[in-house]
C-alpha cells in the first residue's frame, strides 16, 4: 500500500466504503486503517463512528460469514467457528451465527459432501478409503461422531 496520509475524514469515508461492499469483523476494519497508517486514537473514532452508523455490526458479520462458508464453501460448525475465533468473534455472536445454519441442511450437505468425495477416492483398501474420506470432511471442519457415522454408512 501506498504511504499516502489520509485525513479523519477521509479515512472515514474510506472504510464506509469498505463496510458498504461486504460484512466486514472489527479486526478487519483496524488492520485495514493499521495498513492506511492511521494513529491508534484515530483508529479508535474511526470504529466507534463505524458501529454507530450500522457499517459495522460484528453479530451482523458473524451470522453471514456463517451462512455464506456454510453454503458456498460448504465448511462444517467447527471449521467456521475456528475462523471466527480467529477474527476475534465473540462467544455470543459465534453462537448465535451457527443457529443461522439449518440443522436439516448440515446434514443434507455432509450427506453429499461425503458421498462425491466417496466417488472420488479410487483407494480399493477400505480402511484407507475411510481415512481418505474422514481427512477430507476433517479438513472442512465437519464434526468427528457425524463423519464417523457417515463413513460407515458409506464404506463397508
Amino acid at each position: 500500500m501506498e504511504n499516502k496520509s489520509y485525513s479523519l475524514k477521509e479515512a472515514t469515508q474510506k472504510l464506509q466504503q469498505y463496510c458498504a461492499y461486504q460484512d466486514r469483523c472489527h479486526k478487519e476494519v483496524v488492520d485495514k486503517l493499521k495498513q492506511m497508517h492511521m494513529i491508534p486514537k484515530a483508529i479508535d473514532l474511526i470504529v466507534s463512528e463505524l458501529i454507530q452508523d450500522n457499517f459495522l455490526n460484528e453479530e451482523r458479520f458473524s451470522k453471514s460469514f456463517a451462512r455464506g462458508k456454510f453454503r458456498i464453501k460448504k465448511w462444517g460448525r467447527l471449521r467456521i467457528v475456528r475462523e471466527l475465533k480467529l477474527r476475534h468473534i465473540s462467544k455470543y455472536n459465534i453462537d448465535s451465527a451457527l443457529k443461522e445454519i439449518d440443522e436439516t441442511d448440515y446434514l443434507n450437505t455432509l450427506d453429499e459432501l461425503a458421498r462425491k468425495r466417496a466417488n472420488a477416492v479410487k483407494e480399493t483398501n477400505s480402511f484407507k478409503r475411510k481415512k481418505k474420506i474422514a481427512d477430507y470432511l476433517f479438513y472442512r471442519g465437519w464434526e468427528s461422531h457425524l463423519v464417523y457415522e457417515k463413513i460407515n454408512e458409506l464404506v463397508k
